[in-house]
């Protein structure tokens, strides 16, 4: 990934008039607003932290993305001016720089006129180019240029550092060389661009844990992919039925893995038969909501958890995994039809049951059967020796015993 040349300038009184500023909120593990003291223990919390020159773009085009962002599940970073008076938390701002995962500076016309944004272009990943030309950036000309020698021959008046300037510019045109996005007036979809580049950068992060001991599930996968994957804006519900321990969780995990990032809104509800029986409906009904709106909810029955998903999800566009469902009720407390959801949405519900996926009617059901003995050794010597073969020595009693284990995963 390409990082331009980080400068080391700081942030001066001028800069906090008027610099890089918005308003900061970090979260906590209750995904409430932090306190300023807590800025530096949550720094590393952010994945994307939003460099910007605040009179140019904080109650616009800034303040859009930025709830764009957290509306997709992303902690997002911007500074807040606020904080400056009578406070030195610069290297708190740094420290959520250097752990934030994608900067993202929005370049507009007085960008360079601040050293406080000029100084974040140390990790530099996806630049906007906010009513300015990427070439205007790169070599100081137009209505960028002209804001930035003023600020250069007023820095330069007061004795500066010409050093540091020119590290400044060299930053800057390495920046104009970055693959970015230029705002071309339809700032919406924009917005709704940078988002999806964001959730693809950070795919891994929704990605759920598999097991690195697989054995015969490409065919599965590519199977189920077929009608999945199909770019419908249908809502679908699919179904991944077959005995216990079979696997069907490590196909359906892959399937959900292999989608996510074409999703802003996504839960994984696991063991669903058992929960259900440990906890109540309500507490699944609380954890999909909770993973859809990334916020804490709390639902006190059944009823209103139904009431609250089938009319609130309506504009979310969701994928959602429902694992090991043994009742149509769970089903229909959870998902209950294609009308809770927006058009484009994915449930995939895995079970034993097929008499779930029967009276559920899903759009496609898909019976994952037991491996093939093969298959069952190779699974078998990669947990038991590391390899996909026995040695020697253990063939036959390997042989034996993957035969007995009943070709499960």
């Amino acid at each position: 990934m390409h990082r331009p040349i980080k400068t080391s300038a700081g942030r001066n009184a001028e800069d906090v008039d008027g610099g890089a500023a918005g308003s900061m909120i970090a979260p906590t593990e209750t995904k409430t607003v932090a306190s300023n003291s807590l800025i530096a223990s949550t720094g590393s919390c952010y994945e994307v932290f939003l460099s910007f020159r605040g009179p140019d773009t904080r109650k616009g085009f800034t303040d859009h993305l930025y709830h764009g962002l957290l509306n997709a599940g992303i902690y997002a970073f911007r500074d807040d001016d606020k904080l400056y008076k009578g406070e030195n938390i610069r290297p708190e701002l740094l420290a959520a720089i250097r752990n934030s995962k994608i900067l993202i500076p929005i370049l507009s016309m007085t960008y360079g006129t601040s050293s406080w944004c000029l100084d974040e272009l140390g990790q530099i990943v996806l630049p906007i180019f906010y009513k300015v030309k990427p070439a205007d950036v790169g070599h100081q000309t137009g209505s960028f240029g002209d804001a930035f020698h003023e600020r250069e021959r007023r820095l330069l008046e007061r004795r500066f550092n010409p050093t540091i300037l020119e590290k400044w510019k060299q930053a800057l045109l390495e920046i104009s060389k970055l693959k970015g996005y230029e705002a071309d007036g339809y700032e919406a979809e924009l917005v709704k661009s940078v988002v999806q580049k964001v959730l693809s950068e950070l795919k891994k992060r929704f990605e759920l844990v598999i097991s690195e001991n697989l054995v015969g599930i490409d065919s599965h996968v590519n199977k189920v992919m077929e009608f999945v994957d199909n770019k419908s804006d249908a809502t679908l519900f699919v179904g991944i039925h077959g005995m216990g321990g079979i696997g069907k969780t490590t196909l359906a995990k892959t399937i959900y893995n292999k989608l996510s990032n074409q999703f802003e809104h996504r839960s994984f509800i696991a063991d669903i038969r058992e929960s259900w029986k440990r906890n109540g409906v309500h507490y699944l009904q609380n954890q999909l909501i909770d993973d859809i709106f990334n916020q804490e909810n709390e639902v006190c029955n059944a009823d209103a958890g139904t009431k609250f998903i089938s009319s609130m999800f309506k504009s979310k566009k969701v994928l959602i995994l429902l694992d090991d469902v043994d009742d149509v009720v769970q089903l229909k407390s959870l998902a209950g039809n294609c009308d809770w959801f927006s058009s484009g949405s994915k449930i995939i519900i895995t079970t034993r049951n097929k008499r779930v996926l029967e009276e559920a009617r899903v759009d496609h059901d898909y019976e994952h059967k037991e491996m093939d003995e093969n298959q069952s050794l190779i699974l078998f010597s990669k947990h038991a020796f590391r390899r996909d073969s026995p040695p020697r020595e253990f063939e036959d009693l390997t042989h034996e015993v993957s035969q007995d284990s009943g070709k499960i995963r």
